[in-house]
């Protein structure tokens, strides 16, 4: 859910990726590695009664969220059945006629996300091709969130028309990982050593949008088209799932690191709104997405946000002397509403023309 420009300098042979949040990252080389990892942690201890063990946990995850901004998480207790259904209905959703899926076509609705993104559309980065895939997103329904339902809320979304089992299928993934996420929004808490509860108010009503993609099989050189460009995410965190490897995250050492999938697991990275939040201890890092598996990639993102009304205040253990707040005070509907907009003004006024 992010918009890049970039540009690419002779001596050295250098790229530097401009982001929609301001944020400037360069890197020498665009080949992947697997000489690093992310973490891999076993989240098994959020179920736990017993505080000391959720404590261990949330250190674990904190450690992860700082130095790096992404982890993989096993034995986190959510039904991959629930998955793999939203996964088959991706499939069965991008073989539509393009005609058909441009019905429900984001550009409906401007200042939302939602909806159809069609195939090649878009090249943040600038390279000779334009970004390898297409993608469909839809927005939190209030009306069948587990835990706080309210019909009473507008629901914001464009489902297509013809497919009866498309929108209670993902509705169902979506609702078992709000869920989810709102535990896993209290080991974050306890990782920046403030109470566990301390965000419960602030995702009763959440951002909880989630995305499927679609990523063609690449032909073109990875130095000439990317499947999705590099970015950051824009909400608070992101709960990803995927049938094939793709995803590539950029390391402090900025070495592009191709993530190895692990089977039943999520892929969970740190977003803008959360390392605006802590001041930057947690990073929030750039990845893209490079299909060379040689098969059509299918991945989940489940995009995860505080409720548009609250403010995004420093966490008082991430702020102090010699460490002051370093960016202006706003409410996270602000920040979604600025990055939307930029990111879709950027698909119209152009796109970068040098590539490496």
């Amino acid at each position: 859910m992010s918009s890049t420009t970039t540009t690419h300098e002779v001596e050295p042979r250098t790229t530097t990726i401009t982001l929609t949040n301001g944020k400037t990252f360069t890197f020498e080389s665009n080949v992947s590695t697997t000489d690093e990892q992310i973490p891999v942690i076993d989240v098994a201890r959020m179920y736990s009664p017993n505080l000391e063990d959720r404590q261990a946990l949330a250190d674990e995850i904190r450690e992860a969220a700082h130095n790096i901004g992404f982890l993989c998480i096993v034995n986190h207790g959510v039904d991959m059945n629930l998955a793999d259904q939203v996964l088959d209905q991706a499939k069965a959703f991008f073989a539509l006629p393009a005609e058909k899926k441009m019905q429900v076509c984001t550009e409906l609705m401007p200042d939302e996300y939602c909806g159809y993104h069609p195939m090649q559309h878009y090249n943040p980065n600038g390279w000779k091709q334009r970004d390898l895939y297409e993608a469909y997103n839809w927005n939190y329904n209030a009306a069948r969130d587990p835990e706080f339902p309210d019909p009473s809320i507008p629901e914001i979304n464009l489902w297509p028309t013809e497919m009866p089992d498309f929108q209670e299928r993902l509705c169902a993934y979506q609702t078992e990982m709000i869920r989810f996420a709102r535990r896993l929004t209290r080991m974050f808490a306890l990782a920046l050593h403030i109470p566990e509860d301390a965000f419960d108010d602030a995702v009763r009503r959440p951002e909880a949008g989630a995305r499927i993609l679609h990523y063609p099989r690449q032909e073109a050189s990875r130095d000439e088209q990317n499947g999705i460009g590099a970015h950051t995410d824009v909400e608070y965190f992101t709960i990803i799932t995927a049938d094939t490897e793709g995803l590539e995250v950029l390391s402090k050492s900025g070495r592009w690191i191709k993530v190895k999938p692990t089977p039943g697991s999520f892929v969970v990275n740190i977003a803008d709104c959360f390392m605006r939040q802590t001041n930057d201890f947690f990073v929030s890092t750039v990845h893209r997405v490079i299909n060379e598996s040689g098969r059509e990639r299918y991945s989940v993102p489940f995009f995860w946000g505080f409720d548009r009304q609250s403010v995004i205040n420093p966490i008082p253990t991430c702020v102090g002397d010699g460490n002051p707040n370093k960016y202006p005070v706003m409410t996270a509907g602000e920040y979604y509403l600025w990055r939307t907009r930029t990111q879709k003004k950027s698909w119209k006024i152009g796109e970068g023309k040098a590539n490496a």
